[in-house]
This record gives C-alpha cells, structure tokens and sequence, in this order.
C-alpha cells in the first residue's frame, strides 16, 4: 500500500517536531527524517491485524486428478501427486493428509525455555 503527504502535511509535521518554525521552508535534507516521522505515527495509530486463528474446514472435497475444496474454495497451494491419507470418522472429525509444494522451506527451532516455565 503506498503512502503520501501533501507537502502541507509534511511542513505540518516539521512545526510540529520543533525543526523549523511556521513561517520557514523546509529544506530537503529533512524532508526524509519528517516523511519518516509522519510513517511512524501512522503505524502508531493503526493496530496490527490479529493472527487469524487456525479454524476447523465445514467439508473437504477431494476429486481424484480434480480440484480439492475446503468450504466450497479450491485449494490455494499446489499438492504433490503423492498418495493423501484420508480417515473418515463418522462420529467424530474427518482427517486429510497431503503433501504441499513450496520453492523454499525454512525449519526454525524454537527459543529454548527457561527451565523455571
């Protein structure tokens, strides 16, 4: 998303900061330092989006050499013509196992715990 200031907002900001008073210009060497300043204060103000939290798929759809569907959508992410284990439980939750494509995969180890947790 890109962001702009009008050049009014930008000497705004620079009054603001004590950088220069009303009645002068700011000189360009500080225009980067203000337009910083103004970026900060936006991010300041707006929360960050909340995780989305993991959620149980209503139906998988799985057609063979076909699309798979979660809740009516199909799949975003590439699968492997692997074999998927599939276990359905009528009395309880379903299970379906696939393998995923990716160009990159990064394994990241935990930070160890202190032993008083």
């Amino acid at each position: 998303m890109a962001i702009s200031y009008t050049d009014q907002e930008i000497h705004d900001q620079a009054v603001h900061l004590g950088l220069i008073d009303p009645r002068q210009e700011l000189p360009l060497n500080l225009r980067s330092r203000v337009v910083a300043a103004l970026v900060q204060a936006a991010r300041q103000r707006t929360p960050e989006p909340a995780a989305a939290q993991p959620r149980l798929a209503t139906e998988i759809v799985i057609q063979p050499a076909g699309p798979v569907l979660v809740d009516g959508e199909p799949f975003p992410w590439l699968l492997t013509r692997q074999p998927m284990e599939i276990h359905l439980d009528p009395d309880g939750v379903s299970s379906v196992r696939l393998t995923l494509m990716a160009g990159n995969v990064r394994v990241i180890q935990p930070e160890p715990r202190p032993e008083s947790e």
